[in-house]
Formats: structure tokens, sequence, C-alpha cells
């Protein structure tokens, strides 16, 4: 299951996320934990120190590798040169497995322990100094969606993705990757207007949000999300010692997290454990396609100097029952 956090910057959803992949871990499920942020906390979140963080191999700067694996056999790519960050898979392409080891995960991916749990964790690289005036954030973001397009997930398999905070997840079809978007929004305007916008967005396109509150002190704090997003809210977090104690490097066991945000985080498992029977393979690859071509006639097919939309594969549905080729 491909799960995004979402939310304004300084909203809590690093720490949510991060909060989540640890309940997940510790559960003894296999977790692929991603950090699509820009700003890159994630791994300071699961307990790393500065030091182990930066040496975390960034996806960006192994893009090439990505896509030569990734590639695979397909004839409709012909070569790694002319794929972009919306290229969708089709007969012949490598696929990604949650549980699997492969050379993506070997170049990209490093093991993170967590209260007795583990997940892979992988990053796309801080936007530096020498990217300025060169780059484009998307360009280093576009690994992770590269990576989303060719994985096949399952059952009790979670892939949690801290996205970059604001609405620029928009400015491409990555928030169409998922089987769950939570938005983490705090009790005030400016936290429910994030929220706004994703809901506009995410219409057309059947994206269903789970708002997530946080940084909520007591009833007023409540009264006013469900006032500014009805049913989109499905659970609030409140204050936490345990969270506290985390963001000064000294994190407690896991299991001495405060029971009401214990039960937060079953109530998110359980939407997303849920959402498993809303899966629709066939919609998720169509609009794999749509965002693949309208990123082609808006920039790809002039970069690449290729017909990006010969790259499709009519008759190709991407899901579970694919076969990967070796």
């Amino acid at each position: 299951m491909k799960i995004a956090f979402v939310g304004k910057g300084g909203s809590g959803k690093t720490t949510l996320s991060s909060l989540f992949i640890r309940h997940l871990a510790m559960s003894g499920a296999p977790v692929v934990a991603v950090d699509a942020d820009i700003n890159q906390h994630l791994a300071a979140a699961l307990g790393l120190d500065e030091a182990e963080a930066a040496e975390l191999p960034a996806m960006g700067e192994r893009l090439p590798l990505i896509k030569d694996y990734l590639r695979g056999s397909n004839p409709r790519i012909v070569s790694a040169e002319t794929m972009i960050k919306t290229t969708p898979p089709g007969e012949g392409s490598r696929l990604l497995r949650v549980r699997e080891n492969n050379p993506v995960y070997d170049a990209c991916a490093r093991p993170v322990e967590l209260d007795g749990g583990a997940a892979r964790l992988m990053v796309t690289g801080p936007f530096t100094d020498a990217d300025l005036g060169v780059a484009c954030y998307h360009s280093k973001t576009g690994a992770v969606e590269l990576c989303l397009n060719h994985l096949v997930d399952g059952r009790d398999e979670y892939v949690v993705v801290d996205m970059t905070a604001g609405s620029d997840s928009f400015a491409s079809g990555m928030f169409t990757r998922f089987d769950v978007t939570f938005l983490v929004a705090e009790p005030t305007r400016k936290g429910v207007s994030v929220y706004r916008q994703y809901r506009e967005y995410a219409r057309d396109f059947g994206v269903a949000l789970n708002v997530v509150g946080n940084k909520v002190q007591g009833q007023d704090d409540l009264d006013f999300l469900r006032t500014e997003v009805g049913d989109d809210l499905l659970v609030a977090f409140g204050h936490s010692d345990w969270v506290r104690a985390m963001e000064k490097g000294r994190p407690p066991r896991f299991d001495l997290l405060e029971e009401t945000n214990r039960e937060a985080l079953d109530r998110l498992q359980k939407a997303v454990d849920t959402a498993y029977e809303r899966r629709d393979w066939e919609r998720y690859t169509r609009q794999m396609v749509h965002f693949h071509l309208k990123n082609a006639r808006a920039w790809g097919n002039e970069r690449t100097g290729a017909d990006l939309a010969a790259q499709v594969d009519p008759g190709y549905v991407l899901g579970e029952s694919v076969t990967v080729p070796a």
C-alpha cells in the first residue's frame, strides 16, 4: 500500500509520517520509507544523527541507474536517456517489489532499525547551493515518481512517502500514485488552507483526502477542524512528550508513546488496510499515462528529442499479477 503524508510546512507531516513508519515497522510489516520533501528531515525523525543522514544515498544522483534498471527490455523505450519522471512501465519493464532485493534498493535504500522493527529508507537528496539557478527541485523528486510508477505492492506491504510541503505535489502527477493520502492540518486558518487547495486539485482524479489533525490542544481545536474539513477529518493528534523527547534526539522506547496517540496510529493503519479493497489498477495505470502524455507534450518531447507518446504500451495494466522480468 502506498501512503502519502502531505501538508503545509511546519504542520508536523514529517513527525507523523515517522511515527506511522515506526508503528508499521514494530508490527513486523515490510516498510519502505521515502523522504520526497526537498527539506530532508525524515531521517532525523527516524533517529539518525546528522552524520548518518548525510551519508544516505540521494535518489536524484542515481537517476541514470534507476532508469536503466527499470527500462529493462521494454522495446518502446529506446534508451534510458529518453525516460522522464512520468514514463510508465510496459511489457519488458522491470518492476519494484517491496520485499525484494534489487539494484535500485542496493543503490538508494538503507535499513533503519526502529525499536525491534526495521524499514528501508530512501531519500531524494537535498536541494543544494549547486542546484541554485540550474535545477528545479522537481528534477530531484522525479526519481521518486519514476519508482512509484514501477512499484507493485500488495496487502500488508507499506510504502510511506513524506511529500514536499504545500500544494507543490500537484506540479506533477505524483499525487495520484497513492492508495491513501493523509493531509496533516493544524487547527488554524493557514492549517486548513492547504486542505482546500488539495481538495480542489484532487477532486477530478478520485483522490480521497484523509485529514489528520495535529497539535490539537482541546475540544475547541477539534471542533474547528470538524467545521472546516467535515467528514474528511479522520483522527487528531495532541501534545506528545514522546515526540518532544524525539525532537531533542532522545526518543524513549516507542511502546511508551501516549495511548491516545497509539490509538490514532491504529486508526491510520485501519484506513490504509481498508483502502486495499478499493484498489483500481486500471484507473491507476490510466492516470499514469494521462500525466505522461501531458508532460511529454509540455516539455518531454522537446527535451529528449523523442516522441514519448510511443512509450505507452496500450494493452498494459500495472497490477499485482504482472510478471516481473528477470
